[in-house]
C-alpha cells in the first residue's frame, strides 16, 4: 500500500510551493491588485513566448544541460520576416506559415552543427545569437515595421478582438471561458483517474490516494479559478490557445513518445544510451530543430501582441526560457525535468515580474531577484541530487 512520502513530495513540488507563497505575499503586499482580472490576462499575454520558448528549450536541457542561447534573436530575425510579409500583402495565415518554416530551418541549421560535427551547443548557439542580430536589423533595414493585419493581430492575439467570443452571450462574466475551464477540469480528471486505475490494474506502483485526490483537486482548482478570472474580464485570449496547445503537445511528446524517452535517455546517460542502440544524433537534432520551430511560434505571438517588428526584439528571451526551465526543476545536468514544471518556473518569474511592477519596483533590482530565484533553484537542484547520493 502507496504511503505519503512528505519530505519527497514538498522536494518534488517546491516550485509549485513557492509559487503559491509569493502569489499570497505580492496579494497582501499589493492590496490584491495582482489578482484582478485584468492583471491575470495581462500575465499570461506578456508571458506567452516565455511558456512557448521554456517549452523548447526544455528538450535542449533534458540532453545534458544543453541551452540554446540564440532563440531572442531568431525571434527578432523570424519577426522581421513575417512583418515584412505582411507588409508587402502577404496573407497573414501564409505569413504564420513562413514564419514557423523559417524558425524550423534556423533550427536545423544549427542543429546539423550540434548533432553532426559536434560542435558544443553553447558555442554553435552563441554564433546564432549574434548572426540572427545581425540578419534582423538587414531584413528590418533597423527600422521597426509596424503590422496592420487584423486577422493575425486577432489570431495570435495583439488585436482588439483577440479573444474568444462568448457564444452564451453572457453579461458581466464570459459563460463561455467558464464553460472551457469547466470541461477542462473534467477531462483532467478523467485522464488522471483512468491512468490511475489502468497503473494499478498493471501492478505498477502508484501514489498514495489521498496524494493522487489532492493534487487533482488542487489543479482543478486553480484552472477554475483561473477561468473565473479571465471570465470576469473579456474571457480566453487567443494567445493562451496557442500556449495551452503547446503545452499539451509536447506534455504528450515527452511522456508517451519514443524521442521523449530518448531525450531523457540521452541526458541520463549517453554513451549507455548510444550502447542500447538508439542514434543520439537525431535525438539531438530534433531537440534544436524543434527549438527552431517554437521560435517561429514565440516570434509570432511577440510582434502581434507589440502589432510591430523591431530589430530589438527577443532581447534576453533565452534567459528567461532557461530560467523557467531550470527554476520548474530541470536539472542541470540534464534527464530531469517537465513540462509542467516549466511553466510553473515561467509563472513564478512573471508573477515576481508582475508583482515588483505593481509595487513600483526599480526594473534594476527587479532583474537582481529574478538572478537570486535562478541561483536558488539551481543550488537547490544540486544540493538534492547530492543528498540522493
Amino acid at each position: 500500500m502507496a504511503t505519503i512520502n512528505f519530505k519527497e513530495a514538498i522536494r518534488k513540488y517546491t516550485m509549485a510551493i513557492a509559487l503559491v507563497i509569493v502569489i499570497i505575499i505580492f496579494s497582501v503586499t499589493t492590496n490584491g491588485t495582482i489578482l484582478l482580472s485584468q492583471n491575470i490576462n495581462n500575465l499570461l499575454s506578456q508571458n506567452a513566448y516565455v511558456f512557448v520558448l521554456g517549452t523548447g528549450m526544455l528538450l535542449c536541457i533534458l540532453t545534458g544541460g544543453n541551452i540554446d542561447l540564440s532563440v531572442g534573436s531568431v525571434v527578432a530575425f523570424v519577426g522581421g520576416i513575417g512583418a515584412v510579409l505582411m507588409q508587402r500583402g502577404t496573407n497573414a495565415f501564409v505569413a504564420a506559415i513562413v514564419m514557423i518554416i523559417a524558425g524550423g530551418l534556423v533550427g536545423a541549421w544549427q542543429a546539423f552543427w550540434v548533432a553532426y560535427v559536434n560542435v558544443p551547443p553553447f558555442i554553435a548557439t552563441l554564433a546564432g545569437m549574434y548572426a540572427f542580430r545581425g540578419l534582423a536589423n538587414v531584413v528590418l533595414q533597423g527600422y521597426a515595421v509596424s503590422i496592420s493585419n487584423k486577422t493575425f493581430l486577432n489570431v495570435f492575439g495583439g488585436g482588439a478582438d483577440c479573444y474568444v467570443p462568448d457564444f452564451f452571450g453572457g453579461s458581466g462574466l464570459n459563460i463561455t471561458c467558464m464553460a472551457f475551464g469547466i470541461i477542462a477540469v473534467l477531462v483532467y480528471l478523467f485522464i488522471q483517474i483512468r491512468g490511475r486505475v489502468s497503473a494499478v490494474r498493471k501492478g505498477y506502483s502508484v501514489k498514495s490516494a489521498g496524494g493522487f485526490y489532492a493534487q487533482s483537486v488542487i489543479i482543478s482548482v486553480v484552472i477554475l479559478f483561473l477561468s473565473y478570472k479571465l471570465a470576469g474580464y473579456k474571457g480566453i485570449p487567443s494567445s493562451l490557445l496557442w500556449i495551452v496547445g503547446v503545452i499539451l503537445l509536447y506534455f504528450f511528446i515527452t511522456t508517451r513518445t519514443k524521442i521523449g524517452r530518448y531525450l531523457y535517455a540521452v541526458g541520463g546517460n549517453e554513451k549507455a544510451t548510444q550502447l542500447s542502440g538508439i542514434n543520439t544524433k537525431r535525438v539531438y537534432f530534433f531537440a534544436y530543430t524543434n527549438m527552431g520551430i517554437l521560435t517561429g511560434l514565440a516570434s509570432i505571438l511577440t510582434v502581434a501582441r507589440a502589432a510591430s517588428a523591431q530589430p530589438t526584439y527577443g532581447n534576453m528571451y533565452e534567459m528567461d526560457a532557461i530560467g523557467a526551465c531550470f527554476i520548474g526543476g530541470a536539472s542541470a545536468y540534464g534527464g530531469t525535468g517537465s513540462v509542467f514544471g516549466t511553466i510553473i518556473g515561467a509563472l513564478l518569474l512573471g508573477v515576481i515580474n508582475q508583482g515588483m511592477s505593481i509595487m513600483g519596483v526599480d526594473a534594476n533590482y527587479q532583474k537582481v531577484v529574478k538572478g537570486l530565484v535562478l541561483l536558488a533553484a539551481v543550488i537547490f537542484d544540486v544540493l538534492s541530487k547530492r543528498e540522493k547520493k
